[in-house]
């Protein structure tokens, strides 16, 4: 399935200069940037980085960059699910994952965070798709930033809220591991019936539960 990429850059107010915000950012471009040395939440900074070069590179794959020079001050991905996990059981062509999202410590509190994901959906951009994002509070950088684990899935909840996307009831048993850990989807207006009702039965495995 064909999912529309549109380059779009928005200029926001850093702390010391302004902040673009872009994407879909394609992978060439990407490359030339380098990655703040506190993206560090789901592997090292160079790792990461050419894991996100990597995902811009696929058909589905999707980069915004909130950028400050050269420099990666922030990022959100989009995806298919892995293979590996139940979510790809569908084998759905409009179900994609909004897999990571991180901004750097020294720009947290700009607004960067909620700028990522609006940019991502802005002008109907993945209408057509199921987006949906697991959160488990094990990913949460609770110690940086002084919230509890309420406290940050209220504040995850309220950005994913802010782009249409709602909490959604699942038997998966990663998410059942703690009443923090949560699924939030957005099930895009051009969505045929038929894909949400089979990814509804991807999100239960047990039909008692439905």
């Amino acid at each position: 399935m064909e999912h529309v990429k549109r380059y779009q850059r928005h200029i926001r107010p850093g702390r010391g200069g302004p902040i673009v915000v872009e994407g879909p950012v394609p992978p060439d471009r990407l490359e030339r940037y380098r990655m703040h040395p506190s993206l560090d939440a789901f592997r090292r900074p160079a790792e990461q980085h050419a894991a996100l070069v990597e995902i811009a590179g696929l058909p589905e794959g999707r980069i915004i960059a909130a950028v400050d020079g050269e420099v990666i001050v922030g990022y959100v991905t989009f995806h298919y699910p892995d293979e590996l996990e139940r979510w790809s059981e569908g084998g759905m062509d409009d179900l994609i994952e909004l897999g990571a999202i991180e901004v750097a410590d020294d720009y947290r509190g700009l607004g960067l965070a909620k700028a990522l994901v609006a940019t991502a959906f802005e002008d109907g951009q993945l209408d057509n798709a199921i987006v949906y994002t697991t959160e488990y509070y094990w990913h949460w950088d609770l110690e940086g930033s002084g919230l509890n684990v309420w406290q940050y899935r209220e504040m995850m909840e309220k950005l994913m809220k802010s782009v249409g996307m709602v909490w959604f009831a699942t038997d998966d048993p990663e998410i059942c591991a703690h009443p923090a850990n949560c699924l939030m989807v957005r099930i895009g207006k051009d969505v045929p019936l038929a894909s949400a009702e089979k990814f509804d039965r991807v999100r239960f495995r047990q039909r008692f539960m439905y």
